[in-house]
């Protein structure tokens, strides 16, 4: 038998809670923003905020536009370069060589 306790289970000021209780929502606006991939994401905004040109799609992570049509091109991703790369594009082998000789020379006691 249950007991005469009828509050059991909830706590102080728990019931409806209803516009009257936390005012009125603003005023809102839902955008269509489409990505490369096809996908539609429609996030709402108030009215009376700056609407973004893009948006990030929660499905595949590529920018979304508001235009079908044209939807913004995914970001081209870099491969991961090693150290050695990045002074490949800075020096030239000839370049490579001299200083390689100059270190040579400083080992041997030459300079």
């Amino acid at each position: 038998m249950a007991s005469g306790n009828a509050i059991r289970g909830s706590r102080v000021g728990a019931g409806p809670m209803g516009e009257a209780e936390r005012g009125e929502s603003a005023p809102r606006l839902r955008i269509s923003f489409w990505c490369s991939n096809g996908h539609e994401t429609q996030p709402s905004f108030a009215s009376d905020a700056q609407i973004p040109e893009t948006w990030d799609c929660p499905r595949c992570g590529f920018p979304a536009g508001k235009d079908r049509e044209n939807p913004p091109d995914p970001p081209r991703t870099e491969p991961y370069k090693t150290h050695l790369a990045y002074v490949r594009e800075r020096r030239s082998d000839a370049d490579g060589e001299a200083i390689l000789a100059e270190a040579l020379a400083k080992l041997r006691g030459e300079i």
